[in-house]
């Protein structure tokens, strides 16, 4: 098994440039920018000595050239995800679209990592950032957008007796109206169904009644199922009277099972209790190193993102900040047994005199992140491979 972990001290665009000489390619690429604050970058190329260029454009310059590298380096399978605050979401998308393409486009995700909101400044208590997810290629992208850890057991209230077995029930009728029987004519059939004993099928049978799909309000449905599915699935459907606007009728259920290794679709809002939030990344920091890093991520929010891709992923952080995307790599591998590999690069920018950095001993964020990955390395193993560029 190699190794997990690589940090590399360079500038990343210099970093990302020796990687495509060297013909590396990776599956994820997770970024978390500096935000647009104000503050001067760490950053400074060359395109941006325009003092007339505003702070955007100046963003957006600086930030071009690593992502197309990073592009070129990604497998066609693989995806990007990208931190980033209101300051600069808007541009960088537009940017990203330039990049990648608009139909690489994949999800703009909100991520509640302050649930308390910022209480300093004017306007509304901030809660939240995105996460922007690009595909390298819409087509060949391995995404899997579905997780087991979203599946709440409490949505499978039901009890199949004979079985065992927990499910939830969910009408057999479509109920998006754009599917009706004038645009979906072969799903417009009536079945035939016993309210007393759940029976469903598409032939007349005992005491059945025929039933036909029927909005809320009375007007024609269609079924979600085919004649041939329902026929081959009957197990899985239910009948029973229900009241609806006109009164009494019966109605088909398709009984949705909970089984083992479930998945469902995540949504584009990851909660704090979900993914952890910054207090949450602050803590894990600490107990590494120290408090010595400013409103780091926390590792579930990586976490997530990791499990979006295979569990050989090779990834990518090259604004590794504190190392959060490292050390969720070691313990995801921990974890199940996977063999992902990450490769996180950050510069030489010296830290705040008079910080805790500081005081720790820690004189640039490379540093920092050196130090939180020999850490993950002693507790989580997959051992550290360091390396300066320039």
């Amino acid at each position: 098994m190699g190794t997990w972990n690589t940090v590399v001290e360079g500038d990343n665009l210099d970093v990302l440039r020796d990687l495509a000489v060297q013909e590396r390619v990776f599956d994820l690429v997770y970024i978390d920018p500096p935000y647009n604050t104000g503050n001067d970058f760490a950053y400074s190329d060359d395109i941006r000595g325009d003092a007339a260029t505003s702070r955007h454009q100046a963003w957006v310059a600086m930030m071009r050239p690593r992502l197309e590298a990073a592009r070129g380096l990604m497998a066609p399978t693989g995806a990007l995800f990208a931190s980033i605050d209101d300051h600069e979401a808007a541009h960088l998308r537009l940017l990203l679209d330039e990049v990648f393409g608009e139909a690489s486009f994949v999800a703009q995700v909100v991520v509640n990592l302050n649930p308390k909101g910022r209480q300093l400044g004017r306007g509304f208590a901030t809660s939240h950032e995105y996460l922007l997810v690009y595909a390298r290629d819409p087509g060949r992208c391995v995404l899997d957008t579905t997780s087991a850890e979203t599946v709440d057991e409490r949505d499978f209230a039901l009890l199949h007796e004979p079985s065992g077995r927990r499910y939830r029930e969910l009408p057999l009728r479509n109920t998006n109206k754009k599917f009706n029987p004038v645009t979906a004519r072969t799903l417009h059939f009536t079945v035939w169904g016993d309210p007393v004993t759940g029976e469903v099928r598409t032939e007349r049978f005992g005491a059945a009644q025929e039933i036909s799909p029927v909005f809320g309000d009375g007007r024609p449905a269609v079924w979600r199922w085919s004649r041939p599915l329902i026929d081959q699935r009957t197990d899985d459907l239910v009948c029973r009277t229900v009241r609806g606007r006109a009164g009494d009728r019966i109605d088909v259920f398709q009984r949705d099972w909970l089984h083992p290794g479930r998945r469902k679709k995540l949504s584009t809002i990851w909660l704090a209790e979900e993914v952890g939030s910054t207090d949450t990344g602050v803590a894990e920091l600490k107990e590494l190193v120290g408090h010595v890093f400013e409103s780091p991520k926390p590792t579930g929010l990586l976490r997530r993102v990791l499990m979006t891709m295979p569990d050989d992923a090779a990834v990518l952080d090259f604004f590794a900040g504190s190392g959060t995307t490292g050390h969720a790599v070691a313990m995801l591998n921990e974890e199940d047994g996977g063999t992902r590999t990450c490769l996180s690069v950050n510069s030489a920018e010296p830290t705040r005199p008079g910080s805790n950095a500081d005081a720790a001993g820690l004189a640039t964020v490379a540093d920092i992140t050196r130090a939180r990955l020999r850490a993950v390395a002693q507790r989580h193993g997959g051992g550290l491979v360091e390396e300066t560029l320039g």
